[in-house]
């Protein structure tokens, strides 16, 4: 037997569930010149236009969005459509103003120049 029943509708009061999103961290190198600073950032599949690069007070924040082909029509797939994102605080000696920040072939050059007060100089002797 069959018995099909109604419930009164009862109005529902959803409350936004924020997901955490989840990013991959990109492996860096960072090298001291005399200069300044160079971070190399690894970033398989980002193009600049996924890419965002932030400064808020002394943190610096990279994320980095891999953008699918569209009008690619995917027939195998091994590699994960992954998010990049990393946070470093910078030194208060670098000069935030003149940071410089390009990507090719999936690696994000970020050269952070020291400021002049820190930078080591010659005093000559009279």
């Amino acid at each position: 037997m069959n018995t099909v029943t109604q419930e009164k509708e009862r109005p529902v009061h959803l409350q936004p569930v924020q997901q955490e999103r989840s990013f991959a961290v990109p492996n860096v190198n960072v090298v001291e010149t005399k200069d300044g600073y160079i971070l190399e950032a690894e970033m398989p599949g980002v193009a600049k236009e996924g890419l965002e690069v932030s400064l808020e007070e002394n943190l610096l924040t990279i994320t980095g969005r891999r953008q699918p082909e569209p009008s690619a029509n995917l027939l195998h797939r091994e590699s994960n459509p992954v998010d990049y994102r990393r946070v470093f605080e910078l030194d208060p000696a670098i000069e935030t103003g003149k940071i410089n920040a390009q990507i090719d072939q999936g690696i994000l050059t970020l050269k952070m120049p020291k400021a002049e007060k820190v930078k080591p100089r010659r005093i000559t002797v009279n």
